[in-house]
């Protein structure tokens, strides 16, 4: 998923891969979208997620309060979204640097339609996982080219905001979704957000291809093995070394993305269990669920909003920590108050503090990165992302079944503590030593 310039997308393309001081002042989000590209993008945005959001609670309820669902089978639904995402995402970023945009993005969102529409015709657990699985091999593609899109639409000093915006689409969507999908669970059925999922990626579809796209940058030429007959394996085997060598040589790109996964480790734990914890530790019914998980959503966009409107001066790492302390501040209330209101404080609170790791660490990603990179390095920026994610769900799953849920959340809570303590100690970049003239 305005400026001085009287072409906002070709400023992004000649400027340097660096964040650069001088830049000029950011741009709001009101400027952003006057930006027609980045405008379409974003209304693009608002309806695939919103269905993707009906969705995947909906398979939720269903999988938990109709097929009563143990913890290791909800988290199982979440590890067949990701695990594709994150076995391929390294390699699809290979490919999105060479593809044309609009038709990756294009095709994408036509072949995820037609996928979602086999959910409605699923009946057994299995059936879920396999359908999620290949919506997520084909959303392996569309996210590096939506990462592209955005970083050739918009110039450095307005990819803040743009990234808030995508992310505010997340969020709020993360509030709606979980209410109205309750709503159409109970009174139209599940297949109903299912169709309207695949309803919202035909739409996406159309308003991506009605999209002039500017190119993001001149494609550099890939190493190439001395043998001209080099075969096409290992040539994109090189364009995946470019990628993953430009992160492991970054300092401050590497310390962002390793926290980020940090955090999504832990909330990669905590995200598929609070189903179990509402049904289990609360007693309650899929309406808590919808509130409960809505909070997080409300949480988030709050988070994200005073972050564009008064984090633009602190440090990435200021706000990475502060999140990853936030999300551990949560967990400890969910432990130790199995109540409602407690578990509505608890969410809000994580959900608030989630926004303070993504904002800094996307934002650098797109500024550091060279433009003929985008592709491999925010493929392999999403891959490590989902693969911390599914460790946390794997991890949970079978911890839930030995020491319970709640506890499940104290460890969590502590692994954060102790996550924090080491990033300070060792991941976090020294600032470089200045040269006497």
């Amino acid at each position: 998923m305005s400026t001085t310039s009287p072409n906002p997308a070709a400023a992004s393309q000649t400027a340097p891969p660096v964040i650069d001081p001088e830049l000029p002042a950011p741009l709001s989000m009101g400027d952003v979208l006057r930006v027609p590209m980045m405008r379409r993008l974003w209304y693009a945005q608002i309806i695939s997620v919103f269905g993707d959001f009906l969705a995947l609670f909906a398979v939720i309820n269903v999988i938990t309060f109709k097929l009563h669902a143990n913890a290791q089978q909800v988290t199982g639904v979440q590890i067949a979204y990701m695990l594709p995402i994150a076995v391929l995402g390294i390699l699809a970023g290979v490919f999105v640097d060479r593809w044309p945009l609009k038709p990756t993005m294009v095709s994408s969102d036509s072949i995820r339609a037609a996928l979602c529409l086999l959910l409605i015709f699923a009946t057994q657990i299995w059936h879920f996982y396999a359908i999620l699985a290949a919506i997520s091999v084909i959303s392996s593609f569309f996210g590096p080219a939506q990462g592209v899109a955005i970083r050739s639409a918009v110039p450095l000093h307005g990819l803040r905001s743009a990234n808030a915006l995508m992310q505010q689409v997340m969020f709020g969507m993360r509030i709606v979704g979980p209410a109205l999908a309750g709503v159409m669970v109970s009174y139209l059925g599940a297949r109903s957000c299912y169709a309207f999922d695949s309803i919202s990626f035909v739409g996406s579809a159309l308003l991506i291809a009605s999209v002039t796209f500017m190119a993001p940058g001149p494609k550099a030429a890939s190493p190439t093995p001395d043998s001209t007959e080099a075969s096409a394996i290992a040539k994109v085997w090189l364009d995946m070394k470019q990628g993953i060598n430009f992160i492991v040589h970054h300092a401050a790109l590497l310390f962002v993305i390793l926290a980020m996964a940090a955090g999504m480790f832990v909330l990669g734990c905590f995200g598929p269990l609070i189903a179990i914890y509402v049904r289990d530790s609360l007693h309650a019914s899929t309406k808590s669920f919808a509130i409960a998980s809505a909070m997080i959503g409300i949480g988030m966009l709050v988070g994200i909003n005073g972050l564009n409107t008064f984090g633009k001066k602190l440090r990435d790492t200021i706000l990475v920590y502060s999140g990853l302390c936030g999300i551990a501040v949560g967990l400890v209330i969910l432990t130790l108050l199995p109540h409602l209101w407690s578990t509505i404080l608890g969410n809000l609170i994580i959900g608030f503090s989630v926004a303070g790791i993504i904002v800094p660490s996307q934002t650098l990603f797109q500024k550091a990165t060279p433009p003929e990179l985008m592709g491999r390095v925010g493929s392999t920026f999403m891959s490590i992302i989902f693969t911390a994610q599914i460790s946390g769900l794997v991890l949970s799953g079978l911890l839930s079944r030995y020491i319970g849920v709640r506890q499940v959340f104290a460890l969590c809570a502590g692994m954060l503590i102790v996550l924090i303590a080491v990033g300070k100690l060792w991941m976090e970049p020294k600032p470089a030593a200045t040269q006497p003239a």
